[in-house]
């Protein structure tokens, strides 16, 4: 077993063990990905004010999400294909979460179905809806979701039309996937990956195929998908779910002040500043840079979450040094879901959690409550 001392040791990991179009789906972004690096970079570039001979014994990472209390301020965002990087990925990074003391959120797009996680979970997570043109088959997501008793709906509002991904297109990525000589070759060099596929049932869109009017089956999958995407997508749209939903509400996708307004006032319990990790709009600013400005508009009247280059714990430091209440990963975890399995989640949230730890240390924090801005340092 490899040394595994930070997030990016669990993407080597990973990519080694992944077939290159699993892979190359977590570890993309639109176009020419400046966006997605820029997500990274740019908190490389924050730098921390270093404090001594401050009592920084008995520190504390525990916090609250969704008035939910939380072993640090760190969620499980949704990720598309979760199952596709592990056999039965959603399960395992669910049930990893679940053990850690973390939320988990479940995407619409997953191998597992709602219904298959929570059978297999002691504790609510939460669910993540893209909005269909079929309003009906939209319904009925959130109604199972409700019955699977999730206890928060993640509604991602920057999808309304797919971002170009040329690794994907390259790839000819699908799932299940074509079986051409260029996968069997990939294939036939991660033979831990293909025997744990061949052990699981779930290989296909588990929360779309058998409930969705015209993908029966995942011969009709593919034509589905292409014509559901709504870009019709409104805030009337978005009152439309909180009333069907009822429950605590999060909108994902939020880059600009205008649109926190929006969010607020449409009455959302928690915002996700975020640009769907680069793979949509590229040249789209760092969800970093976006926070600020948000914070300004709405700080106060919700919980203001930020998505987006995160791996590391120090990165979450800086997240919520920026104003941000929480903060989501997605592509960490993934990582370590593709690297190690379940015990890869779980790796990736101690380190993140080992990290935040001893950066508070540093710059003299106690409590993860309280960093601010005055733990960042300006020339």
């Amino acid at each position: 077993m490899p040394t595994i001392t930070c997030v990016e040791d669990l993407r080597r990991l990973h990519r080694r063990r992944v077939p290159r179009m699993f892979y190359d789906y977590a570890d993309s972004g639109a176009w020419e990905e400046i966006t997605y690096r820029d997500n990274e970079r740019r908190f490389r570039d924050i730098r921390l004010r270093q404090r001594v001979a401050v009592d920084i014994e008995h520190r504390s990472l525990a916090a609250r999400m969704l008035g939910e209390p939380v072993a640090m301020p760190v969620a499980l965002a949704p990720c598309g294909m979760t199952g596709m990087q592990h056999p039965d990925g959603e399960i395992h990074a669910a049930l990893a979460a679940e053990r850690f003391g973390v939320p988990f959120t479940l995407s619409t797009m997953s191998i597992c179905s709602i219904e298959d996680v929570a059978a297999h979970t002691s504790r609510p997570f939460w669910f993540q809806l893209y909005v269909m043109r079929d309003r009906e088959f939209v319904a009925r997501l959130i109604d199972r979701a409700r019955d699977a008793g999730c206890s928060a709906l993640v509604l991602t509002l920057d999808l309304q039309i797919m971002g170009q991904r040329h690794k994907d297109i390259r790839n000819g990525l699908s799932t299940p996937p074509r079986i051409t000589p260029a996968t069997v070759l990939d294939f036939a060099r991660r033979p831990r990956w293909c025997l744990g596929m061949l052990g699981t049932r779930r290989r296909a869109f588990g929360n779309v195929v058998g409930h969705a009017r015209g993908a029966e089956n995942m011969k009709s999958l593919g034509e589905w998908s292409a014509s559901q995407l709504d870009p019709t997508l409104c805030w009337d749209d978005v009152e439309w779910i909180r009333d069907r939903w009822g429950g605590k509400l999060v909108l994902k996708g939020i880059m600009e002040p205008e649109d926190a307004r929006r969010a607020a006032a449409v009455g959302a319990d928690a915002i996700i500043v975020s640009n769907h990790g680069g793979r949509q709009l590229d040249g789209a600013p760092a969800s970093i840079d976006a926070l600020p400005a948000i914070v300004d508009a709405v700080g106060g009247s919700l919980e203001i979450w930020l998505d987006g280059g995160i791996r590391s714990g120090q990165d979450v430091l800086k997240a919520l040094a920026y104003g941000a209440t929480g903060t989501m990963i997605g592509r960490a975890y993934l990582y370590g879901l593709g690297a190690l399995g379940g015990p890869g989640v779980t790796r990736c949230l101690e380190l993140i959690a080992n990290e935040l730890d001893l950066t508070m240390a540093f710059c003299g924090i106690r409590d993860v409550n309280d960093v601010d801005a005055r733990v960042l340092w300006s020339p």
